[in-house]
């Protein structure tokens, strides 16, 4: 079944697509464990419902609270500069920790390579990188590889002037771990090797650590068969700004999606599962929360994961495949029907809630706006510029179009040709 155009305009020019994102934005945000992502997710619970016409299914999700209580750096000089803690970093000493600076530029496996021998008992500091580009090297990669170096602590420079970078650590509840934080890059310039030896810095972080709960939101629309399509967006963000691009699109875009094809589901193959999370931010602890509680059968009913994560901020959007290359060809005929553009990008990248379907074996993808290209706004996410102002009004609804395209095709695949996406 194609799409009527008539339905297509209506997700075009839903009035609630723009106001539940303005109103996702108007809570901050939403860094796990805080009063902003509280708010947001009883906002999403109301408008999940109302927009499937079923009741909230609430999962409870236990983890490792995390927050930052102090956070500074000092210069050898005796100058100070701003800094932000990475989430779940450890604490320094109560009086800081003073330790010289190995600049690695990028911090690509080479460099920390090249350097091994410099690296222990040193600040590493490496660049914040475009998140969503071919080669990219995440943030939580390299801190592993400073950690397992000897370092002492891990500092990342973010890419616009005068601006923090927020992220995460990815450190496991409990795990050991090494202080972090993310510096403007004119402090990163100050803290470059000169011909008289390695900078030196001392940074002090106080955080508290204890038991959290978040949640997962769940909504049901069952189609002709036990099987379905989890179309599913990360509520949470950081604190240095609004989180617009990184994920309010993706939740907004998600209950449009949902407002337009929930009264035709029932009529489907199979049924659509409206599911947020949260704590994604942290390591994608709430989808895998999720996933890892599902059984065998359950996992096997799960058809396809349809991620939406940051899907304004450019002009194209891409599908990340996770390694499903059967997936693909569906996916373009599908765009290619409604006159969408569409990259597919075929390696698994651990970067969203996508990625723990995909490692428990559930075809699954993200939807992405501005893959590859470096002058997209997609490149403001993690900074205090990733702002409501960022998001154009026609790129939020060009994803719900797509995202509401790709979720009815595939709620009326015949099953032979889901399960051949399992296999490929």
């Amino acid at each position: 079944m194609i799409l009527s155009s008539d339905l297509m305009g209506r997700i075009a020019a839903d009035p609630d697509l723009t106001r539940d994102f303005e109103t996702l934005c108007s809570f901050g945000g939403r860094l796990a464990g805080t009063e902003s992502e509280r708010l947001a997710m009883d906002f999403v619970g109301e408008r999940g419902a109302r927009a499937s016409g079923v009741s909230c299914q609430t999962l409870p999700v236990n983890y490792g609270g995390w927050r930052a209580l102090r956070a500074e750096l000092r210069l050898a000089d005796g100058s100070r500069a701003a800094c932000h803690p990475l989430v779940r970093s450890v604490a320094t000493p109560s009086g800081g920790l003073t330790a010289e600076v190995v600049d690695l530029g990028r911090g690509t496996p080479e460099e920390f390579a090249a350097h091994r021998a410099e690296i222990a008992g040193r600040f590493v500091l490496v660049r914040h990188e475009l998140m969503f580009a071919a080669g990219t090297i995440h943030r939580r990669r390299k801190y592993d590889m400073a950690r397992e170096a000897g370092a002492v602590g891990f500092l990342i420079a973010g890419p616009l002037p005068s601006g923090l970078v927020a992220g995460s650590t990815g450190r496991e509840e409990g795990a050991a771990g090494i202080p972090a934080a993310g510096i403007a890059p004119e402090t990163a310039a100050r803290l470059a090797r000169t011909a008289s030896g390695w900078a030196r810095a001392t940074l002090l972080l106080d955080t508290e650590e204890k038991d959290a709960e978040t949640r997962t939101l769940l909504f049901d629309m069952p189609g002709r068969e036990e099987e379905w399509v989890v179309l599913s967006a990360h509520v949470d963000g950081h604190d240095l700004s609004e989180s617009a691009i990184d994920n309010a699109s993706g939740v907004a875009a998600a209950l449009a999606v949902v407002r337009a094809l929930a009264p035709l589901v029932a009529d489907w193959r199979v049924g659509l599962r409206l599911a947020f999370f949260s704590a994604e931010e942290w390591g994608l602890i709430g989808s895998a929360r999720y996933v890892a509680q599902l059984s065998e059968r359950e996992r096997s009913s799960i058809a396809l994961n349809i991620n939406l994560d940051s899907v304004a901020g450019g002009l194209r959007l891409a599908t990340l495949t996770s390694g499903f290359a059967a997936l693909e060809p569906f996916l373009l005929s599908v765009a290619d029907a409604y006159g969408h553009r569409l990259r597919c990008v075929r390696p698994l990248m651990t970067n969203s809630d996508h990625a723990n379907f995909a490692i428990a074996g559930i075809p699954a993808f993200r939807m992405v706006a501005g893959y590859d290209d470096p002058s997209a706004l997609v490149r403001l996410v993690l900074t205090a510029a990733d702002t409501r102002d960022k998001v154009a009004r026609p790129e939020l609804a060009a994803a719900a179009q797509l995202a509401a395209c790709l979720t009815a095709a595939a709620c009326q695949v015949d099953g032979p040709t889901a399960s051949s996406w399992r296999a490929g």
